[in-house]
């Protein structure tokens, strides 16, 4: 396809079935091409192809891990698959995590250095090469068919998590490095919202039900209650309204919980 469209970038997807790959889905049926990077070539694979077969284009980018090389690489081989020319980068979300619930005294040091590699160091060369980009563009046209509007360049959105806002028991390592993301987002935000480019930051309070947590749950009633637990492709709806906001009122921090969440 040579037309243009605008481009969606997700960094981290998992095994395919949580807020990462729901909101490339969405994207992609939206029109928007997508650009799907993350460890785990097979689930990556089966998310791209599912997006193709429901009518959209997208393409993975596999990497072995999140280091800045890794995330260079990955970008490099995303403008070769989607030139700026044709694929303007609209949307970018940093979606990768790595999660560690131990006391103190347990954690190890590789364990502690996975955590701010994969949160901290990873975000900034995610988001150098992402604003790389968003400061090239002109502003949204509507011929592109997206849905960042007239006033915005591009929107940068951070996954979070409560662990971003407050510390608990076993979320030492987890916090350092989901509080260096919502940091990093809020030092962004102000930076280059004078750019006319759109930086979030999205608090996920609760559990998503994926695949994962079924398994350690394993039970029903959880999971068909959807007062009670998040839903990957709400998230991703959120995200939307996000990409959708004009420059008159932007929202920098969102937190996203259901109904019954304890808060």
């Amino acid at each position: 396809m040579s037309s243009i469209r605008p481009l969606f970038v997700v960094a981290g997807i998992g095994n395919g079935t949580g807020t990462g790959a729901a909101s490339a889905r969405l994207f992609g049926k939206l029109g928007y091409r997508v650009a799907l990077i993350s460890r785990g070539p097979e689930h990556l694979n089966k998310v791209a192809n599912e997006i193709n077969q429901n009518g959209g284009e997208a393409a993975p980018f596999p990497v072995s891990d999140y280091t800045p090389n890794s995330i260079r690489s990955a970008f490099s081989s995303v403008r070769s698959r989607f030139p700026a020319s044709t694929s303007p980068l609209r949307v970018a979300v940093f979606n990768a995590g790595y999660g560690i619930w131990k006391p103190f005294l347990e954690i190890t040091d590789e364990e502690i250095r996975e955590s701010l590699d994969t949160h901290v160091v990873a975000s900034f060369a995610f988001s150098r090469e992402v604003l790389l980009e968003f400061t090239k563009n002109d502003p949204e046209i509507a011929s592109e068919g997206g849905k960042g509007g007239s006033r915005k360049k591009g929107t940068l959105i951070f996954t979070g998590a409560t662990a971003a806002i407050r510390g608990n028991t076993t979320t030492s390592a987890f916090a350092a490095g989901k509080f260096g993301i919502r940091a990093l987002s809020q030092s962004l935000a102000k930076e280059f919202g004078k750019q006319n480019i759109h930086v979030a930051h999205s608090i996920i309070d609760g559990t998503i039900i994926t695949d994962r947590n079924r398994g350690r749950r394993n039970d029903p009633a959880w999971e068909t209650n959807g007062d009670v637990r998040l839903d990957p492709d709400s998230i991703a709806k959120s995200y939307l309204h996000l990409v959708e906001q004009d420059s008159a009122a932007w929202t920098w921090e969102i937190d996203l919980r259901p109904a019954h969440e304890k808060w």
